[in-house]
């Protein structure tokens, strides 16, 4: 007997101890039952009326949970940051491509390079055009994003890295005007606004459709497949453009590849032909040489030289002198140095030299952002550098 009274009384002193917190968070926590009222007329006599009521009231649509207000204009105006494709959301502002670099190369580059080319695994936002066919695309702003907002949202909102939202609305204007201009989409005197904005075309905008496969490919699913024993006989009709994929017919007799023929001829002449070779070899300074290579570093992230050199952000540069300025195969110059090349202008020593001590003052509007070298040595050395280079 005396064990059943500890036991019921430990449970009720437990229950005691349970109702008298239960009772404290309400006072503490929940609006009185009388201010309830308007959920069913009258405050009822028995409390736990009150609380059926109030469930009620909640489950049904637009249930008055009188718990909160209604969030302010400014409130929602300070979560409604997104700016959309059409513009809505778009803060007035301006930013040209010039401030855009600075702020950039301040607070971008350490990620992204001076270029937007990118640095180790952080994302390149410039290049990439005409490869997202490719069988490995580079996607970028300029050749993959449809729409510019997306460009300005991001950047506005997450970046830079480790410090969002400290960017001021021209900044970030600034720095969107110098990814167009790095994509080459617009020129450097270009200031991009909200009064503008709509009006720069990204090469993508029609790249993205909607997936209505389920409706326009309908006719081409069946239950019945094929499994086996589908043709009378399989015929090639077509070739892959790999060429080891497809088998090879046999080749006509007699019929020498024209490369084979000249290899042979440069066999059986090897000594004579190397010999010009020796003497423009011997002609550079391997010193000079080696100190261009090492200066050549910062322009790796945009030009490339030696075997299976090509256009990236900037020209390939083998054979870069004696050749015509802006002519290279496939590569799209500033309009200035387009025009200096159909003036029939090539790139010498002297040419070379005063681009690399300043491109912008050389070629008005390059789309190069490169600040030049100051040393006399150092312009030396990067065209001794790029004299060993041929085509």
């Amino acid at each position: 007997m005396s064990k059943s009274l500890k036991l019921y009384g430990g449970t009720a002193l437990g229950a005691a101890a349970i109702m008298a917190v239960a009772v404290n968070f309400a006072d503490r926590n929940v609006t009185p039952m009388p201010e309830r009222a308007d959920m069913m007329g009258e405050a009822p006599a028995n409390p736990d009326l009150g609380f059926i009521a109030m469930a009620r009231a909640a489950s049904e649509p637009h249930g008055n949970y009188n718990l909160g207000r209604m969030a302010l204009p400014e409130e929602i105006a300070a979560w409604n940051l997104d700016v959309s494709p059409d513009g809505t959301g778009l803060p007035e502002g301006s930013g040209d491509v010039l401030t855009g670099e600075e702020v950039f190369i301040e607070k971008c580059a350490v990620c992204h390079g001076d270029f937007a080319e990118g640095r180790g695994n952080w994302p390149k936002l410039a290049g990439g055009d005409g490869t997202l066919a490719d069988k490995d695309p580079l996607k970028t702003v300029g050749s993959y994003w449809p729409y510019l907002s997306t460009a300005w949202d991001y950047v506005h909102r997450s970046m830079p890295f480790g410090a969002a939202q400290t960017l001021s609305v021209d900044e970030t204007y600034a720095i969107v005007a110098y990814i167009l201009y790095s994509n080459y989409l617009v020129e450097d005197d270009f200031v991009l606004s909200n009064e503008n904005f709509l009006e720069v075309e990204m090469p993508n905008a029609d790249g993205f459709i909607v997936d209505d496969r389920e409706e326009a490919e309908a006719h081409f699913w069946r239950d019945d497949v094929c499994m086996s024993d589908c043709k009378d006989s399989v015929e090639i009709t077509m070739r892959a453009a790999v060429l080891d994929v497809t088998p090879e017919e046999e080749e006509e007799a007699g019929a020498e590849p024209a490369e084979a023929e000249t290899e042979m001829a440069a066999a059986e002449t090897g000594e004579v032909a190397a010999a010009p070779a020796e003497e423009e070899t011997a002609a550079l300074d391997p010193e000079l040489v080696k100190a261009g290579e090492k200066l050549f570093r910062q322009c790796k992230a945009c030009h490339q030289v030696g075997d299976g050199a090509k256009n990236r952000v900037g020209p390939q540069l083998n054979g870069v002198m004696g050749r015509t300025i802006g002519a290279v195969d496939g590569f799209r110059y500033s309009k200035t140095m387009a025009s200096m090349g159909e003036e029939g202008q090539v790139w010498d020593e002297d040419a070379l030299a005063a681009f690399l001590s300043d491109p912008r003052g050389y070629v008005k509007g390059t789309k190069m952002s490169f600040r030049g070298l100051k040393k006399d040595e150092d312009i030396a050395a990067m065209t001794e550098y790029l004299k060993s280079f041929s085509e």
